[in-house]
Order: C-alpha cells, then sequence, then structure tokens
C-alpha cells in the first residue's frame, strides 16, 4: 500500500486549517487516513504548525513520501534533519546522543529565528498603531479648525484684548458710562 505524507483540508472557507496526516494515496484528500501526525494553521503569521516528529520520522522510514507542501512543512520543523541524522547513526557515522546534541542545537537556532521574526512584526504593528492614532488626531485638530470660522476666532481674539486693556488701565464709572452708550448705539 503506497502511503502519502500529506495535508487533510478543514476549516471553512477563506479560512483554512490542515490535518498532517499519513494516508493511503489512493484515498480521497478528506477521506480516510492511517494516522494524524498534526495540524497546520495558515491564518496566523508566522503560521502555526504542530505536528508529532517521532511519528512522522517513523513513517517516512517505514517508506511514506510526502507530498512537496508537506516536505516543506516537515522540514521546517525539522523532521527532514532528524531522519537524515538516524540515517548517519544507522551507518555509524556518530552516536545516538550526538544525533540527538545536533538535533536540539538546530531546534534552538530554530526558535530564535522564530521568536525576532514576531518581535518584528509586533514592532511593525506597534508602529502602524502609532502612526495611525497620530493621523487621526491630526484629522481631528484641523476638523476642529474648520468648524470654527476665522471670523469668531478673530473677534474672540479682539474682545480678549480689550478686556486685558480694560483691566490694564482702571476706568472711572464716568468712562464707562459712554462705552455703554456708544455700544448701545451701535
Amino acid at each position: 500500500m503506497p502511503v502519502k505524507i500529506r495535508l487533510q483540508r478543514h476549516g471553512k472557507k477563506g479560512k483554512p486549517f490542515y490535518w498532517i496526516i499519513a494516508a493511503d494515496s489512493r484515498s480521497k484528500r478528506d477521506g480516510k487516513y492511517l494516522e494524524k501526525l498534526g495540524t497546520y494553521n495558515p491564518n496566523v503569521n508566522p503560521a502555526e504548525i504542530n505536528l508529532d516528529i517521532d511519528g512522522a520520522v517513523k513513517w517516512l522510514h517505514n517508506g511514506a513520501q510526502p507530498t512537496d507542501t508537506a516536505r516543506a512543512i516537515l522540514s521546517y520543523k525539522g523532521v527532514m534533519l532528524k531522519k537524515h541524522l538516524a540515517g548517519g547513526v544507522k551507518k555509524g557515522a556518530f552516536t545516538e546522543e550526538q544525533a540527538e546534541a545536533k538535533f536540539n542545537a538546530w531546534l534552538e537556532e530554530k526558535a530564535k529565528t522564530i521568536d525576532g521574526k514576531r518581535a518584528k512584526l509586533n514592532d511593525a504593528s506597534d508602529k502602524v498603531k502609532a502612526d495611525a492614532f497620530a493621523a487621526e488626531k491630526a484629522v481631528n485638530e484641523q476638523r476642529i479648525a474648520d468648524a470654527t470660522p476665522e471670523v469668531v476666532v478673530e473677534e474672540v481674539a479682539e474682545k480678549v484684548e480689550e478686556v486685558v486693556a480694560e483691566e490694564a488701565a482702571p476706568e472711572t464709572i464716568e468712562d464707562a458710562a459712554e462705552k455703554a452708550a456708544e455700544e448701545t448705539k451701535e
């Protein structure tokens, strides 16, 4: 029975979610499978991949052939490296402990790379939010300035100047009465 490691689609329209499975190559895409090896969610950035590495290596050793996409996912998670290292142990090139040490070092380096990408994406999204906030603030200030006519602003400025001038120079009661009379005539 020819076995393939491939993706089985789940999720709704426009929001795919995949199971990584080992299945008979003659079965339907979303049909019967032999073993579920993990999941793949491409809707988030970076894509979320959960995988049983040892199970995938077991199927690869038993002759399962991954599809192109499945091979890329397996390589990304280190399954292909682990299979390669297991072949080196079988040939006697190095010991099981050395192979595990190499694989763990590779996993740590990969984790650092992924964390760096997440940090870069978070910084970029924070910058976009800050820029959007600044642009919105500028638009709001412009709307406020457009809503108040310039004539009103000039009149308010003139009245403020008059009040300041009146407070600076004390008036007599007669001067105040004359100003009030002039204002009523106008």
